[in-house]
């Protein structure tokens, strides 16, 4: 008999187990929703295809922008990355409403474009361990031999130094929110860094005045985009307008 009570007691069980799962699930796109993508400083369009493909999986459109980080200032790289974004997006007839996706660098372009430029169906923006504040590695680094080929002209103006760019950008006007890391697999810029950080930034530098949202998730700057949980929450921003489900 206590065999036959013990199955719908599982039965119960599986079920809120099944309800909490769907309930974390974040709904999918609204048709002809666009998504646009932009990597981080040094990396390339590569670094973001878990994300791209999660997105489509879920019924986004997906801008994959790859851009010469290295090549240009950041006021050159904003319209080049974010046009070239808008461009694909409108491609995909009927396109409704553009979303951003950003990592680190990414960011910024999108804070210097809108800036100056508006997106008349522009959604929502989610910004991924983004040096908002600038960050202190650059100004503790900039003059180690090898930066200038790693981190090209926009590398010098994301410190904290008078050539910071983004600390003298405005409070956005836009909808958008921000999820920093607080694991690091570079101990040594970790070192210059205020903690918690993601071993590129620190996740008080992430912070901007006017983001409808935020969560420090353990993850690295490196790996942020790729992890699931947080691709997870990115999902949830897109279509609630909220990190929670």
């Amino acid at each position: 008999m206590s065999a036959v009570r013990a199955i719908p007691l599982c039965v119960l069980v599986i079920t809120m187990l099944l309800s909490a799962c769907a309930q974390d699930t974040a709904p999918a796109a609204k048709p002809n929703e666009c998504v646009v993508l932009l990597h981080g400083l040094g990396r390339t369009a590569f670094s973001m295809q878990t994300m791209k493909r999660s997105l489509e999986g879920n019924g986004y459109y997906v801008a994959n922008v790859d851009y010469p980080s290295r090549d240009h200032k950041i006021e050159v790289l904003a319209p080049l990355a974010i046009e070239d974004g808008l461009d694909q997006c409108a491609e995909n007839s009927g396109t409704s409403t553009v979303h951003f996706v950003t990592h680190s660098l990414g960011g910024i372009l999108v804070r210097v474009y809108l800036a100056e430029n508006t997106i008349a169906n522009l959604g929502r923006v989610v910004m991924l361990a983004p040096p908002n504040q600038g960050s202190q590695a650059v100004d503790e680094m900039e003059g180690i031999p090898g930066f200038d080929w790693l981190n090209g002209p926009a590398g010098y103006q994301l410190g904290k130094g008078p050539e910071s760019l983004p600390l003298r950008l405005g409070v956005p006007e836009f909808d958008f929110a921000v999820i920093a890391g607080d694991r690091t697999i570079d101990p040594i810029t970790s070192a210059i860094l205020d903690d918690p950080d993601d071993g590129k930034v620190s996740v008080s530098d992430t912070r901007l005045e006017g983001m409808r949202d935020f969560v420090v998730m353990p993850v690295s700057h490196a790996m942020i985009m790729q992890d699931r949980d947080v691709i997870r929450l990115v999902m949830n921003y897109l279509s609630r307008g909220s990190f929670s489900p």
